[in-house]
């Protein structure tokens, strides 16, 4: 073999090093870009049925830790699924005591939203009461366990008054104020007669909202929750608040079956 006939047969062991290392190369990529695709994916409800959860205390904002969960959080993520062409349903997992009203009527904008275009189904965890009962009740349809707390459909403000306490360590607070109800909510002093009359007011006009928001949604009587007393899942069942006895992947197969049907 002369100089130039082993210099061609190396070039072509070269081509074939590099077309074979490119192959191998495409095929790293790929199994990468799969393991990405199916990272994606939820775990749970697939990426035609995705789970938003609403865990801990609702409040206004973007949080999503230390025991709260923030109304711009949770509603973007269901915004995004009611615009995603891949989304079927979406299932709202609820595990939370409530939270404010605002934040409560933020994410139900959100829902609502989201009903116009696909099913929203909620699956209720441990606990699903006040506000974040609020929340379930705009979903087309709400899987509880039998021994999920629900209910506790109220309104609270609690005022703490530390006057005695300031008094026995010795120390005195001078207050200048606009208005004589604007340090209302401080608890170095207890509410006035005329501000607790106020309070209360503020807390039934809230209530009335609340409860007129709800059996809008759900066949309820007044009488049925208006003691705002916790209330287990079987019993939710009987008097309305609930649709069906189920976990997370009942709730799953519902929001499929509703779906199917449109």
């Amino acid at each position: 073999m002369n100089y130039i006939e082993h210099q061609i047969k190396k070039q072509q062991r070269i081509r074939q090093l590099k077309k074979g290392g490119l192959i191998l190369l495409f095929l790293i990529l790929g199994i990468f870009a799969i393991v990405g695709i199916f990272s994606l994916i939820d775990p749970i409800g697939g990426t035609d049925v995705p789970v938003i959860r609403i865990e801990g205390t609702m409040i206004t904002g973007e949080a999503r830790s230390g025991g709260y969960t923030g109304s711009e959080y949770v509603g973007g993520q269901i915004r995004k699924a009611a615009d995603d062409p891949l989304t079927r349903a979406i299932v709202l997992r609820i595990d939370s005591g409530g939270g404010t009203p605002a934040a409560a009527q933020e994410i139900i904008r959100d829902i609502i939203y989201a009903k116009e275009r696909k099913p929203v189904v909620v699956s209720m965890g441990d606990i699903a009461t006040s506000g974040a009962y609020y929340v379930a009740s705009y979903a087309d349809r709400i899987y509880s366990s039998y021994d999920t707390m629900t209910g506790g459909i109220g309104v609270i403000w609690i005022f703490y008054d530390t006057s005695d306490q300031l008094t026995k360590e010795g120390l005195e607070i001078d207050v200048v104020k606009s208005g004589e109800m604007k340090d209302m909510t401080h608890s170095y002093r207890g509410l006035t007669s005329d501000e607790e009359e106020v309070a209360q007011d503020l807390v039934d006009a809230s209530f009335n909202r609340f409860f007129a928001d709800i059996s809008s949604q759900r066949n309820i009587t007044r009488e049925s929750i208006e003691d705002a007393r916790l209330i287990r899942g079987e019993q939710a069942l009987e008097i309305g608040l609930v649709d069906e006895i189920g976990n997370l992947q009942d709730a799953i197969a519902g929001a499929r079956q509703i779906a199917g049907s449109r």
